[in-house]
């Protein structure tokens, strides 16, 4: 390749969403002589709510969140990758990828980024305190001994609602004009609130690396049911105590399913100036040989199966990997439509509103399902 090429990437600021990019980088210059990726970072709420064709203005690169895949689409400010990429690079990495990470970027025909991260809302423990719960009612009987956290910042609050309706059997947003029946609703909102009513109120101002560091300095505490996976903190010497990951407590009766799904992708503008070069850039992240080996090795948290499947990425982990495989094996895909966004954010504070007293559940089902109607009306 002749001629100097700089391209510019934003991903987001926690050890697990730069450090592996960083190290790609550096492999991916090395063989392409001329080649320089420089990446800035945001934090990981600025990753969960910044618009996505703000990031396409400036950026060849970019790590993105699902939900905001329809709104990219409408906006065109991506590529679409299955344009761009080998059909056969392509159908590897579909078929490679745990869960339905992959899908989660796929809207109107086009696949609009590549899974890098797989994550999905998980169970953690402090296994030097004692063994994981195995179903909510051991998290009930967790938290009236003062023992649980619980991340409930939004957006991960709604996530909780989310989690426990599709694991009864409940998933939401199959009707455009209520988020959940009201008796389904009920339940989740009075079981949810079983717990809640019983840990830090400063949780309802934590995301998942708060209440991760929190777990992991607090002895009072010893676990967090439903919080997205954040391996690092497994690792020895992340902080002063290792947390365990394994598969969700169940609510319902079909073991640990329906949880609401996290995780990144990697995309590129449909701006940029080297279409080709971004999307091999990409494609070679997102494939196994990049996530089994360098990516992993550099605190990625892989969304490939291959890295997941490897005792090598696993051992340091305390078997992460292999001990949440089923809950992301199964997790559920939340809405991504055209107005979505403006609606997780609204949903978010009506839960919060209802957990923390402000309003009644009823009342708070009702704007729930209100808001979730609009949000169609006002993406259309």
């Amino acid at each position: 390749m002749t001629g100097a090429i700089a391209l510019k990437g934003m991903t987001w600021s926690d050890p697990r969403g730069y450090d592996p990019l960083i190290a790609a980088t550096a492999e991916f210059e090395a063989a392409n002589p001329g080649v320089t990726i420089t990446w800035d970072k945001r934090s990981l709420q600025g990753f969960e709510s910044t618009p996505v064709d703000e990031l396409a203005a400036e950026y060849d690169l970019m790590i993105i969140d699902h939900p905001h895949v329809g709104a990219a689409a409408r906006e065109g400010c991506l590529l679409a990758l299955d344009a761009s990429i080998p059909e056969e690079d392509l159908t590897a990495i579909a078929n490679e990828t745990v869960g339905k990470s992959y899908a989660s970027y796929t809207i109107d025909g086009h696949q609009w980024a590549l899974p890098v991260d797989a994550a999905t809302q998980v169970q953690a423990h402090r296994p030097d305190l004692g063994g994981r719960a195995a179903t909510w009612a051991d998290v009930k009987e967790a938290a009236l001994q003062g023992a649980v956290i619980l991340p409930m910042r939004p957006p991960h609050c709604l996530m909780c609602i989310y989690t426990l309706a599709a694991n009864i059997g409940h998933p939401c947003g199959s009707d455009r004009e209520r988020l959940l029946p009201g008796d389904v609703a009920r339940t989740v909102f009075s079981q949810l609130k079983a717990v809640t009513d019983h840990i830090d109120p400063d949780c309802f101002k934590m995301d998942p690396i708060a209440a991760m560091d929190r777990l992991a300095e607090d002895s009072s505490l010893r676990l967090a049911p439903l919080t997205y996976l954040y391996k690092g903190y497994a690792n020895r010497g992340y902080r002063a105590h290792r947390i365990a990951f394994t598969d969700i407590p169940v609510l319902g009766s079909f073991g640990p399913v329906g949880s609401a799904l996290g995780g990144t992708g990697l995309a590129v503008s449909s701006r940029t100036r080297q279409p080709e070069l971004c999307s091999r850039f990409v494609a070679w992240v997102a494939g196994a040989d990049c996530q089994s080996g360098i990516y992993a090795r550099a605190n990625g948290q892989p969304g490939n199966a291959v890295a997941w499947g490897s005792a090598e990425v696993n051992e340091p982990v305390l078997n992460a990997y292999w001990n949440t495989r089923l809950t992301h094996e199964a997790a559920w895909l939340r809405p991504r439509h055209d107005g979505y966004m403006a609606f997780q954010q609204e949903g978010s504070e009506i839960v919060n509103a209802a957990l923390t007293g402000e309003t009644g559940i009823d009342v708070a089902i009702a704007a729930l399902d209100a808001a979730f109607a609009a949000s169609f009306r006002e993406g259309a």
